[in-house]
């Protein structure tokens, strides 16, 4: 495994509190599952995805710990086409972690990461009934002192199943060596 999937995500072993923050490696692949699974809420992908993300797009997204457990995550992309933005896919908090504030410190941890790489926007999609993922991304952009715009990616229409609306939420720009405010 190359050393660039087991690096921290700040470059350092940063805590919060007894939780550890670090990019994922494919061992965290299972456990991912398991959290996005028991979130009841996520669009479940395969096992499998989590593995290949977990080792293809480790630089992108962060893992959670308490001691060697994964208790949560983030797991994102970098745009192809858009190249100054990531895409946070999912975010998911173990329960036994939730209520803590740690999908916020991830979230802030992987950005304070890719700012300084060149991502000026985080992009993510949300379906309309998701409160708790509105706020979420609420406060990250509030914390960050960026703009929020929201817009409708994919209407219900578009999927060949049954599926709410996702809309777009874009966030920037997100400005480099300006540490958001509460981190």
């Amino acid at each position: 495994m190359s050393g660039k999937h087991s690096k921290r995500a700040n470059g350092d072993n940063q805590a919060a509190g007894h939780v550890v923050i670090e990019s994922p490696t494919k061992a965290d692949g299972a456990a991912l599952w398991r959290i996005a699974r028991d979130s009841q809420k996520l669009d479940l992908n395969s096992s499998y995805a989590y593995l290949l993300w977990c080792h293809d797009f480790a630089d992108t997204s962060v893992v959670a710990r308490v001691g060697s457990e994964t208790v949560g995550f983030v797991i994102g992309y970098r745009r192809p086409a858009v190249p100054d933005a990531a895409l946070v896919w999912q975010v998911a908090v173990d329960e036994s972690q939730r209520g803590r504030g740690l999908a916020g410190k991830l979230l802030d941890a992987l950005f304070g990461r890719l700012v300084d790489e060149g991502v000026r926007y985080l992009d993510t999609t949300i379906t309309p009934d998701n409160e708790a993922s509105i706020r979420l991304f609420e406060s990250f952009a509030k914390r960050w002192n960026a703009t929020l715009e929201r817009s409708t990616l994919f209407a219900a229409a578009d999927f060949p199943d049954p599926h709410e609306p996702e809309d777009l939420f874009r966030i920037g720009p997100l400005v480099p060596a300006q540490p958001p405010s509460g981190r």
